[in-house]
């Protein structure tokens, strides 16, 4: 009789609305992070993020997620199933969410501001990225140079020059590169073609980034700064290899005898012969 009172003097005092309350409050607080929730089954869910708990199995690979929802999803990477499609392009996606960001594409939406500059983006990860350019916050580094990037792919790429891995190879010729815009401007080699020219003494250029980095070489312009000497270069790739100087860094190593270099071309002129007979001795020839 109580309960029944009380829910009609709120009901009474303000409105039909009100009558919902009681069932939309979120008194179900983690006692991990304090963060509450509607229902119980909703915070036990949650908990399972403090206490690490996977209870959901795949029968394919035998990974395990926290959330049933989660399981679902990544079943779809074995069935390749993609059953969120673009009403516009016609592609294809595992995730709604996946679809929803796509999406922004066709539309231009941009919904995710930085609130240092306003520059606008269509993905949070793209904005959150984007802000270490303000907090200079350099959170992927190189295990073996201690090198810092803002970007993970940037770190991955950087690896690259260490493990000696070249995983892009050209059809043509078989040469083999590190990253794929480098073998996609190569390909220009074959074809012969040179898109953009210097509109001051109309050399072609196979891209525009050759282009920019020639056109410095008329206005003598050195856009590029170290901070520790105060030197100026007119390529970003000079400067870095310059900073190397500064801080020590000696990325490219012989595998043979482990001596460093700063430059590739360094690593290229070195030459090192391992003696068959004494295989703990080496011969170096620089």
């Amino acid at each position: 009789k109580e309960n029944h009172r009380w829910i009609w003097l709120i009901e009474h005092e303000h409105g039909s609305e009100t009558l919902e309350t009681p069932s939309k409050k979120r008194d179900h607080p983690c006692p991990e992070c304090g963060k509450s929730f509607l229902s119980r089954s909703q915070l036990k869910r949650h908990q399972r993020i403090h206490t690490g708990e996977k209870l959901y199995l795949c029968p394919e690979c035998g990974k395990s997620f926290n959330l049933q929802s989660t399981l679902q999803s990544h079943l779809r990477t074995h069935t390749e199933e993609k059953p969120y499609t673009c009403a516009e392009c016609g592609k294809a996606f595992r995730e709604g969410s996946n679809l929803r960001r796509h999406e922004r594409i066709h539309t231009g939406e941009k919904p995710y501001q930085c609130s240092d500059c306003g520059k606008s983006f269509n993905q949070l990860g793209s904005l959150q990225t984007h802000q270490r350019i303000h907090t200079g916050e350099k959170p992927f580094h190189c295990l073996q140079c201690g090198r810092k990037f803002t970007r993970q792919n940037d770190l991955q790429q950087h690896q690259l020059l260490h493990s000696g891995e070249k995983p892009y190879q050209c059809p043509n010729c078989g040469k083999r590169f590190t990253r794929h815009n480098h073998l996609q401007k190569h390909l220009l080699v074959h074809t012969g073609e040179k898109p953009t020219a210097c509109s001051d003494c109309g050399k072609a250029f196979t891209d525009s980034t050759a282009l920019k980095r020639h056109q410095l070489t008329h206005t003598g312009e050195k856009p590029y700064h170290c901070s520790d000497c105060g030197k100026n270069f007119n390529q970003l790739s000079i400067l870095r290899i310059h900073q190397r100087i500064h801080t020590g860094e000696k990325p490219y190593h012989c595998p043979v005898c482990g001596i460093r270099f700063r430059h590739s071309n360094s690593l290229k002129r070195h030459k090192c012969i391992k003696i068959e007979e004494e295989p703990w001795e080496t011969v170096v020839i620089k």
